[in-house]
C-alpha cells in the first residue's frame, strides 16, 4: 500500500504552500510596483529640472552691474574696469546659471538637453573673442610692447574643450580663467600697480569690431539656410579665365539640416546675449572714443537688435515654416536681427576709421 502521508505531506504543510506562494508573488508585485513609482518619480523631476534649466539667463544692467562690484572691492571704476567685469560676469552666468554648465554633463536631465548646450557655446565664443582681443590689443599699447601676464592666462582657459567632463573639467578652466580676469582687473583699479593698462582706443576697439562683424555674418548665413537657399559658389579661381572671358558661376543648394535648425538658433541667441552686455560695457568704457566719432547712436542700435533677439519664443519647438507660408521661422526673424546688427557694426567700424 501506498504512503500518501508521505508522498504528499501533511494537511498543514499542504496548506502552507499555496500561502507561501501567494506570498511571494504579491512580494514580487509589489516591489515592481515600488520600483515603477520611483522611476516615474525620477522621471518627473528630471523633466521638471529640465525645462527649468533650460530657462534662458535674463538680460542684467551692466553698469550697475559694475559699480556695484567696485564698491563692493571697493575698487575705483577705471576705464576698462566696466569691460572687465561684463566678461566675467557673463563667463560665470555660464557656470552659475540654473543646473551650472550642462554641455559636459554625462547623466539626466542635462545628458537630455540639447538647446542649452548650444546657448552655452554661442556665449562661449563671444568670451574667447573678446578675451583675446583684450589680450592682443586692449591691454597692450603698441604691437611691440609686452602683453598683460593674466590676460595670457584667461585666454588659453576659455579655449579649453566645452565638452570635457573631468580631468580637467570645462568648469574648473573657465573658473581658471574668471580668476586670471579678476587677478587683472585688481591691478588695473589699483593706482599703485602700473602694470596693467587699458588702452580705450579706435583702433583697438575696430578690431574687435571686426571679429563681431565675421561672427554675426556667419551666423546670419547659417539661419538663412534653415529654409534651403540656392548660393553662388564663391570659390571661383577667377585668375584662371583667359582676358575678356566671362566666369561661369556655380550654383549650390545650401540647407541646414532639420535637426541641427534649432541648434543654430540657440547658439545665435547666446551669442546675441552675451555680445549685447559686451557692447553695453565697450559704450561705458570707450565712450569718449564713441563720442568723438559720433558713433554712440550706433552702439546703441546694435544692442537694440541684439536685445530685440531675445525675445521670449513661445513655441515649444523652433518652427521653421516658409519664408511666406503658413508656419513662422524662427531662424529667419532671428537672421533679420542679426543681419540689421551685423550692418550697423559695419557702419560702426567706418565711423571708427574716419579721422
Amino acid at each position: 500500500m501506498l504512503d500518501w502521508k508521505n508522498r504528499t505531506g501533511s494537511a498543514p504543510e499542504r496548506a502552507a504552500e499555496p500561502k507561501s506562494a501567494t506570498r511571494s508573488y504579491l512580494g514580487g508585485l509589489l516591489f515592481s510596483r515600488a520600483l515603477a513609482t520611483l522611476l516615474g518619480l525620477y522621471l518627473l523631476v528630471t523633466i521638471a529640472l529640465g525645462i527649468y534649466w533650460s530657462q534662458e539667463p535674463a538680460l542684467f544692467p551692466v553698469q550697475q552691474n559694475a559699480q556695484m562690484a567696485a564698491e563692493k572691492e571697493g575698487k575705483q571704476m577705471v576705464v576698462g574696469y566696466a569691460t572687465v567685469e561684463t566678461l566675467k560676469t557673463v563667463a560665470g552666468t555660464l557656470l552659475h546659471k540654473p543646473g551650472g554648465y550642462i554641455s559636459n554633463d554625462r547623466f539626466p536631465p542635462g545628458l537630455w538637453l540639447d538647446n542649452m548646450p548650444h546657448w552655452e557655446y554661442g556665449v562661449l565664443v563671444q568670451v574667447r573673442d573678446l578675451t583675446r582681443a583684450m589680450r592682443k590689443d586692449f591691454a597692450r599699447s603698441q604691437s611691440q610692447s609686452a602683453e598683460d601676464a593674466d590676460l595670457a592666462k584667461a585666454e588659453p582657459r576659455f579655449n579649453f574643450d566645452n565638452k570635457s567632463w573631468m580631468l580637467p573639467s570645462s568648469e574648473s578652466e573657465y573658473q581658471e580663467g574668471i580668476n586670471s580676469l579678476s587677478r587683472y582687473q585688481a591691478r588695473l583699479s589699483d593706482p599703485s600697480q602700473k602694470n596693467a593698462q587699458f588702452y580705450a582706443r579706435a583702433d583697438n576697439l575696430n578690431n574687435w569690431l571686426g571679429d563681431v562683424a565675421t561672427r554675426l555674418g556667419s551666423l546670419s548665413q547659417r539661419l538663412s539656410a534653415s529654409v534651403g537657399r540656392v548660393k553662388l559658389n564663391t570659390a571661383l579661381k577667377t585668375e584662371t579665365l583667359a582676358p575678356g572671358q566671362v566666369p561661369v558661376v556655380e550654383e549650390e543648394l545650401v540647407q541646414t539640416p532639420r535637426l541641427q535648425i534649432a541648434d543654430v538658433f540657440y547658439e545665435a541667441r547666446g551669442q546675441a546675449w552675451a555680445l549685447s552686455h559686451l557692447l553695453r560695457a565697450i559704450e561705458v568704457d570707450f565712450a569718449d572714443v564713441l563720442a568723438k566719432k559720433n558713433a554712440t547712436v550706433s552702439v546703441r542700435q546694435i544692442i537694440r537688435e541684439l536685445e530685440a533677439s531675445q525675445a521670449t519664443v513661445w513655441s515649444p519647438i523652433i518652427l521653421n515654416g516658409s519664408g511666406f507660408g503658413l508656419l513662422a521661422n524662427h531662424s529667419l526673424v532671428m537672421a533679420n536681427y542679426i543681419s540689421r546688427a551685423n550692418a550697423a557694426v559695419i557702419d560702426l567700424r567706418q565711423l571708427l576709421n574716419q579721422g
